[in-house]
């Protein structure tokens, strides 16, 4: 069996090299760009010709986009700030030869995220499971923008190894995140009718804190679960906060 891997990507120099260096085993790479202005269609052009250019209109657009020029059935998703580790690429490799008899149509894989030099094993960060291997006949990407996942018809199953994620490269990329996170999804939570209530800007931000640093026992990683905690938390309470920004200019707008 043959595998394809799928990429979105916009202004991705400095990480997507690496990123697909780590890939480069795959049998097919395609990668759709939302007119980057820096060097990264370049970069993505010395590992593919498969390189598509497509306006942004939301991550789970171009997601379900990409995997409609993919050419095998089986397709492993990747971001440009991930990197697949010489475990994962074996475990793959290996399983190459049963993809084609197996009743699996998509396989589960961790991500471990280093955050201000170091791996972080605790917090509402790890594990982190998300199905990246899967039958394209069989997926599509769901969820709410920005936070896409794939809804599989069938069954799953998990790999062992991990895959690397270097996802902020400091506190300030963070916050710069979540303020762009937070901006998106709160947009996609009015659209669907949602509205901000005081649980929301009160409670559940509270418990995220909770969860993060001490049911998921953020506190072992230190001042690094400490921090992730607190901006997790804030996450949580901003995005309601901008939910109520918009639900008060629609209001003037009538």
């Amino acid at each position: 069996m043959k595998i394809s891997v799928a990429i979105i990507c916009f202004n991705e120099e400095k990480k997507i090299e690496r990123c697909l260096q780590s890939v480069s085993w795959a049998d097919e790479i395609v990668i759709l760009d939302s007119h980057s202005t820096d060097q990264t269609v370049a970069i993505c052009k010395k590992f593919t010709d498969k390189v598509l250019v497509h306006d942004f209109d939301g991550h789970i657009q171009q997601k379900n986009r990409v995997l409609e020029h993919c050419e095998n059935d089986w397709v492993f998703s990747i971001d440009a700030d991930e990197v697949v580790t010489d475990e994962l690429k074996a475990e793959i490799l290996a399983l190459k030869k049963e993809l084609e008899l197996t009743d699996i149509s998509g396989f589960f894989v961790n991500r471990r995220i280093k955050y201000l030099g170091k791996w972080i094993k605790h917090s509402n960060w790890y594990p982190d499971y998300k199905l990246r291997l899967f039958r394209k006949s069989k997926a599509k990407w769901g969820g709410v923008n920005p936070h896409d996942q794939i809804i599989l018809d069938g069954k799953d199953s998990r790999l062992s190894s991990e895959l690397e994620h270097y996802s902020y490269d400091s506190v300030s990329d963070h916050l710069r995140t979540v303020d762009n996170f937070t901006s998106i999804i709160s947009k996609e939570y009015y659209k669907k009718g949602k509205r901000p209530s005081i649980i929301n800007l009160t409670l559940r931000p509270i418990y995220g804190f909770t969860k993060s640093y001490l049911i998921k026992r953020g506190f072992l990683e230190g001042k690094r679960g400490l921090i992730i905690a607190i901006i997790d938390s804030y996450y949580v309470f901003l995005k309601f906060v901008k939910l109520y920004e918009i639900q008060l200019e629609s209001k003037k707008e009538k």
